[in-house]
């Protein structure tokens, strides 16, 4: 995607693009399913599951395991391991306070979008410090599907007012870039857990390092941001 981008509004995911928590989910299932006896392709299978909602996890699991897998205790498991894991904090990913400071200086709409549920997004934006920049919270809970389906980008365009062509959606995961781009938005990724696969490339009008250099391509394509003093 070449030329400038006619943006009104930037789309967030959250885990794994502002807050660092793909790696400790990740972390907390491997250690739950390990510690039970799941270790053979754990790894691998947590990999497929980033970026996609909690169901669409659990099915996986049955899908992989049988009927007879213990979900209940393997999710009391991730829990504690989850909040064992948080409980030194919430970090942000590099660039994110950079970003959100570029946004609301340029009084630019955004959006949270997330497969989290309304709970765990409450939770862990507080846990980082940054729930009370964002006013629109899209979440698992607001539509029957979640990504890789486009439902939760189209519903956060709707409550902007604006059309998803021109939005600019960030995410981290494969799932996200297929979610953004089904719903006609602008898609930049920046990944965390996963490289982006030769079909999520094509989805994405730039792949970058980054939320710094997500800052430093709108201010660069689009005409919503622009240098302090500029």
């Amino acid at each position: 995607m070449t030329g400038k981008w006619n943006v009104s509004a930037v789309l967030l995911d959250m885990d794994g693009t502002l807050l660092d928590t793909e790696k400790v989910y990740f972390n907390s299932l491997v250690a739950a399913l390990n510690a039970r006896g799941y270790a053979d392709d754990a790894i691998a299978l947590c990999h497929a599951m980033v970026g996609l909602p909690g169901p669409a996890c659990e099915a996986m699991l049955l899908d992989r395991y049988g009927n007879n897998f213990p979900l209940a205790e393997i999710n009391r498991a991730f829990l504690v391991n989850r909040d064992r894991f948080m409980e030194a904090g919430l970090p942000l990913k590099p660039g994110t306070l950079e970003l959100l400071d570029g946004l609301a200086a340029a009084d630019c709409p955004m959006a949270i979008v997330t497969s989290s549920s309304r709970r765990s997004a409450e939770r862990n934006l507080s846990l980082a410090g940054i729930r009370s920049r964002f006013d629109t919270i899209l979440t698992l809970d607001d539509v029957a599907r979640g990504k890789p389906s486009p439902d939760l980008y189209l519903l956060a365009a709707r409550r902007l007012g604006l059309a998803p062509q021109v939005c600019i959606a960030v995410e981290d995961s494969n799932h996200g870039v297929t979610a953004s781009h089904a719903a006609g938005a602008i898609t930049i990724m920046v990944p965390d857990m996963a490289p982006p696969t030769d079909e999520t490339r094509a989805k994405c009008a730039a792949v970058l390092p980054d939320l710094n250099a997500v800052l430093q391509t709108l201010r660069e394509r689009s005409s919503l941001l622009h240098r302090p003093g500029k």
